[in-house]
């Protein structure tokens, strides 16, 4: 059975840091790309960050390029999506998403197709006040 555990949300003022992880079980890490995902109260989820299994360069929403950066360390089995100078739109829960997808595959693709049947981490409350 896949589980996806999330762990590093929070409440934090503006311009603040958070540091998100996403821990996968059930499945080999290395072989998965991994998203992160958001959902604002009222608003559909989106992309926010995607990875692909293989070297290609990650893709960030616009809204969160130059302050978010997404990693993964395959040998300890963890993804992590790092906020950095945080806003107050960014409060939202934050999941975690795998899918088996070829490294040929421009992530963008995995980032805007928010409501595929990927794996999917139980959500991570982000808070930010002003």
């Amino acid at each position: 059975q896949v589980q996806l555990v999330e762990s590093g949300g929070g409440l934090v003022q503006s311009g603040g840091s958070l540091r998100l992880s996403c821990a996968p079980s059930g499945l080999t890490l290395s072989s998965y790309a991994i998203g992160w995902f958001r959902q604002a109260p009222g608003k559909e989820r989106e992309g926010v960050s995607c990875i692909n299994s293989g070297d290609g360069s990650p893709y960030y929403a616009e809204s969160v390029k130059g302050r978010f950066a997404i990693s993964r360390d395959n040998a300890n089995r963890t993804a992590y999506l790092q906020m950095n100078n945080l806003k107050p739109e960014d409060t939202a829960v934050y999941y975690c998403a795998a899918v088996a997808m070829s490294p040929f595959t421009p992530i963008e693709v995995m980032c805007r197709r928010p409501n595929e049947r990927y794996y999917w981490g139980q959500g991570a409350q982000v808070t930010v006040s002003s």
